[in-house]
């Protein structure tokens, strides 16, 4: 990368002083190597569909995610995909950056949004790593560096293989910077697409056929402290619904034993799921303590109240995957770390917060009613369904990317 005066005096007013520690979250996986960086507050669960769906098109693949360091580790998603890491991005100091590209070596690099790092983008250069900058917008361009070295952002931005942006501003401003308009993309923005969980078949065809009839809503991740809740917004439904089914999923597995004891004291008739036999039309709620089997709950009910999130927990679990088959979404106000997607959700008309059992059993009442549910359903999926386009052009640039890298080598 030829230095240009603005990157020049950049790298040397951020080198100066003494190098910042490197502490890398994990040692660098074998294979190949993908880095993408999620700067903009709120993007990290598109990052992250996207990371894990680049992981599953090729195997050997693992992902690197980064992130501003001012995110704490509690506002971070969990991700159980042991092929995808999420770090901090070390500040821009030129030997740190350095550091970082030679330990983790990337094979291609996937930055969103803007808030370029000047020395990681030159070191990527000169280490002849791919880069591409997707869903660009112009708030990813508007700091003070941005507006007074354009020519240092513009030559930045000339290193990119592919620029896309996800808005007209977005296009005017990279154009303002120096970018023909013809070197830029506009696509959808990048969204987050719910992953499918999957199920036995044969479990969903049998228990379909043994619930046959009934009404049925699905209450996942429940707290302790969620249970009366719950139980109570049940006990509502029934008195309008007498054949009303609730299957329950207690946030904590080992508690299930319990949830069934404080259910019969309430005079319920309780079934655990995967003991001899299936609900027949005396059961009132049965007990799921499995969570690989939450895909067959999902796809059985046309409602799913969302747990973990009626009183602080650990921020509430992913309604996407709710919604991405087919299951109408409930939730509380307590959902932290996951608010972003609930708020797309219910600005959609695909989800519904509820405060207490009163406004819960309100709500699954309304909602078993077939047409009400498939509307909110169709509107979820809608939700997730939206910039699958996008992921899945930057999915191939990648590939095909990572393939040429191969050949040569």
């Amino acid at each position: 990368m030829a230095r240009s005066l603005g990157l020049s005096a950049y790298r040397a007013f951020t080198g100066r002083g003494g190098v910042p520690p490197f502490t890398p979250v994990a040692k660098r996986p074998t294979g190949e190597l993908v880095w993408c960086h999620a700067p903009e507050p709120g993007s990290l669960f598109a990052i992250q569909d996207l990371a894990i769906r680049l992981c599953r098109s090729r195997p050997g693949l693992s992902v690197l995610i980064t992130v501003p360091q001012a995110l704490v580790p509690v506002d971070l998603p969990p991700c159980s995909e042991a092929d995808v890491l999420i770090d901090t991005l070390p500040e821009d100091h030129p030997t740190l950056a350095k550091n970082f590209i030679d330990y983790w070596q990337p094979d291609a690099c996937v930055w969103a949004w803007g808030r370029l790092h000047p020395n990681m983008i030159a070191e990527m250069t000169t280490q002849a790593c791919p880069m591409f900058l997707i869903d660009a917008d112009s708030d990813g361009f508007d700091g003070r560096r941005d507006r007074w070295l354009r020519d240092l952002t513009r030559d930045l931005l000339m290193h990119f293989s592919a620029i896309m942006t996800r808005s007209e501003a977005g296009m005017q401003r990279l154009v303002r910077l120096g970018l023909a308009r013809k070197d830029i993309e506009l696509t959808p923005a990048l969204q987050a697409g719910g992953r499918v969980l999957p199920c036995m078949d044969s479990d969903l065809a049998d228990l379909s056929a043994a619930v046959v009839g009934r009404p049925i809503w699905f209450a996942n991740q429940v707290l302790e402290g969620e249970l009366n809740t719950v139980l109570t917004a049940h006990r509502q439904g029934l008195r309008l619904s007498h054949r009303l089914l609730l299957i329950l999923a207690p946030a904590d597995p080992k508690q299930a034993v319990v949830f069934a004891q404080r259910m019969e004291d309430q005079n319920f008739r309780v079934l655990r799921w995967g003991d001899a036999g299936y609900p027949d039309a005396s059961t009132q709620v049965m007990i799921a303590d499995d969570p690989a089997e939450i895909g067959l709950f999902y796809r059985l009910a046309p409602v799913s109240f969302l747990g973990n999130s009626l009183i602080n927990g650990s921020g509430g679990c992913d309604p996407f995957e709710a919604a991405a088959l087919g299951s109408a979404v409930l939730y509380g106000p307590k959902v932290r770390r996951y608010l972003p997607l609930y708020t797309r959700l219910a600005a959609e008309g695909a989800a519904r917060i509820v405060n207490d059992a009163t406004a819960l059993g309100t709500a699954v009442n309304r909602l078993i009613a077939p047409d009400q549910a498939a509307t909110m359903a169709q509107a979820g999926w809608d939700v997730i369904s939206r910039g699958a386009a996008v992921t899945d052009k930057v999915i191939d640039l990648v590939q095909e990317t990572l393939d040429q890298r191969e050949a040569i080598s």
